[in-house]
């Protein structure tokens, strides 16, 4: 069964498009802060407003190149969205053997 808060996270993170954006660039490569919010039509403290909901949920994470420290390169993280692919699976399920129950009883009468 899926962590029901961790899950929580991860649909408001995504309930933002501007978010849902950076989640399909970062789904090409990973991106510089800059990048994200250029490409996003974004400022950067906006930008860096919605970075920060994605890494408190954990579906992005953050790193530095040896070579600058103050640069942030940001990339996915699978296990957000392997969870939520989880939660639709078992969802998608239960709703199946419902329909199927539903047709069952449909069909007898």
């Amino acid at each position: 069964m899926v962590a029901v808060a961790k899950l929580d996270q991860t649909l408001a993170a995504l309930a933002d498009p501007h978010r849902r954006r950076v989640v399909e660039l970062l789904r090409e490569r990973p991106r510089r802060a800059g990048e994200l919010a250029e490409a996003a039509g974004l400022t950067p403290p906006a930008m860096s407003r919605h970075l920060k909901t994605l890494r408190q949920s954990g579906l992005v994470e953050e790193s530095h190149p040896e070579f600058d420290a103050r640069v942030r390169v940001y990339q996915l993280r699978a296990e957000p969205m392997v969870d939520l692919i989880r939660w639709l699976e078992q969802t998608e399920r239960m709703w199946s053997a419902q329909l199927a129950a539903f047709k069952a009883h449909l069909e007898q009468d």
